[in-house]
């Protein structure tokens, strides 16, 4: 994904399913455009972020 398409999905107010390249479900909670990075939700839990390039960023059934 790039940093244009997840900074869309997280303006949207549609819940769009998206997940890190390894599987893991994630909810995206701030885009930084310029450098290409999101933090994420990992799974169910608010406390489980990371910040990610968004190249490992995927639509779920794209």
């Amino acid at each position: 994904m790039n940093a244009r398409r997840a900074q869309e999905i997280y303006d949207s107010s549609d819940t769009i399913p998206v997940r890190l390249d390894d599987g893991q479900s994630v909810w995206i909670e701030k885009v930084d455009v310029a450098n290409g990075v999101a933090t994420v939700q990992i799974g169910q839990s608010p406390t489980n972020t990371q910040t990610v390039g968004v190249e490992r960023l995927e639509e779920a059934g794209r």
